[in-house]
């Protein structure tokens, strides 16, 4: 058995992972970034590639915002654009509940000068006359985008390579121990790797390492429905969602609309498909909201796997029982956009001793009740 020693290991070479692992190599740190199978191979590379702040809870916003500045440096970040377009985010109305909804999350969100722009019918048909008349409003993020997440995730795993990370893929965890001063991670290619510092970036197979050490989570899996048509003329100006959820849509230079809604389901452990109804409800769903889509002929369709908590709230920051533990999951589908400045604060928790942005917000307090009650007691 081969032995590696470093300051951190990562296991998770998800977008969260990896930039964690960037910004440690970055400042010198031997890192090793562990991952079962490619980088970015999972949710970080399969989602819809939205960019967006607009629709976060007020709790991510903070962490939302510094991803904002990194998106805007990417290439310094990880060496390419990825696609990267700041078209703006239209997040569409079906009816005045929901449009009332809208306008309320613009006032909760002044403070953070997301700038948006709240379209009555009128106005959202003069601008954006590609959105279909059942939508009543839009509340619109001039700022927010969208990108390939095919390129993005794995090129963070890649910057962090070149930065110095020892990145290993096709690397499967199998055992994790802790000996008082350090971690022992054993994995299948033959390598024990030993580090004062364990990230647990795993994504939606996250809850067993953090159970490993004594904190249970109830995270479950789910599986975005996903699809790319044909390509066709230029129309769609800007990224979009739907208050209350239901389908999102994007179009890129070459022409093809990504749209996703829905769910769909596992074929193994690792491995999902979305289903022939979630797929033809995309498609109905998505003609009523986008005229010029009917009859466009979807020529791939796939799924993912995400981790979702029941407060669609990452865990973000350090383990309550095991020193030298952070955990960094569960970002229930909304992980590519403020994925960088996650692996940043952790980072930084090393770097620094805490992070720059707070993460109380997203402690694995919360599922703790009894560990916080033994610690009044003691």
């Amino acid at each position: 058995m081969t032995l590696i020693e470093v300051d951190a290991i990562i296991v998770g070479g998800g977008i969260v992972g990896s930039s964690a692992a960037l910004t440690l190599a970055r400042a010198g740190q031997q890192v090793a970034l562990l991952e079962r199978d490619f980088c970015g191979s999972h949710s970080s590379g399969v989602n819809y590639g939205g960019v967006r702040r607009q629709g976060r809870s007020l709790a991510q916003l903070p962490l939302s915002m510094r991803a904002h500045a990194i998106w805007g440096q990417l290439r310094a970040w990880i060496g390419i654009d990825g696609e990267y377009a700041r078209s703006g985010h239209l997040k569409l109305a079906r009816s005045e509940p929901d449009f009332d909804a809208l306008k309320a999350y613009a006032h909760r969100t002044q403070a953070f000068d997301l700038r948006l722009q709240l379209l009555e019918h009128r106005e959202l048909r003069q601008r954006f006359p590609w959105v279909g008349d059942i939508a009543v409003g839009a509340s619109y993020c001039p700022e927010d985008g969208h990108a390939n997440p095919r390129l993005v995730s794995p090129a963070f795993a890649q910057a962090a390579r070149h930065s110095g990370a020892h990145v290993h893929e096709q690397c499967k965890v199998l055992q994790v121990d802790h000996d008082g001063q350090r971690f022992s991670v054993h994995t299948s290619n033959g390598q024990c790797f030993k580090a004062p510092w364990l990230l647990n970036c795993a994504g939606a197979w996250s809850a067993q390492l953090a159970e490993h050490f004594g904190e249970p989570v109830p995270l479950t899996a789910a599986h975005p429905a996903m699809l790319v048509t044909e390509p066709l003329p230029l129309f769609m100006t800007a990224s979009t969602g739907v208050e209350g959820g239901g389908i999102y849509a994007r179009q890129v230079a070459r022409g093809n609309c990504v749209l996703g809604g829905g769910r769909g389901f596992a074929l193994t452990s690792t491995t999902a498909r979305p289903g022939q109804a979630a797929v033809l409800d995309i498609l109905r769903n998505a003609t009523e909201l986008y005229p010029a889509l009917a009859g466009a002929q979807a020529i791939r369709t796939w799924s993912g796997t995400e981790g979702y908590l029941p407060d669609d709230e990452p865990v973000l920051g350090p383990s309550l029982r095991q020193p030298g533990l952070l955990h960094g999951f569960g970002f229930a589908g909304a992980g590519f956009q403020i994925g960088p400045a996650a692996g940043e604060a952790l980072a930084q928790c090393i770097l620094l001793g805490a992070p720059a942005i707070s993460l109380a917000a997203f402690s694995i307090n919360r599922f703790q009740p009894n560990h916080h009650h033994k610690e009044n007691l003691s």
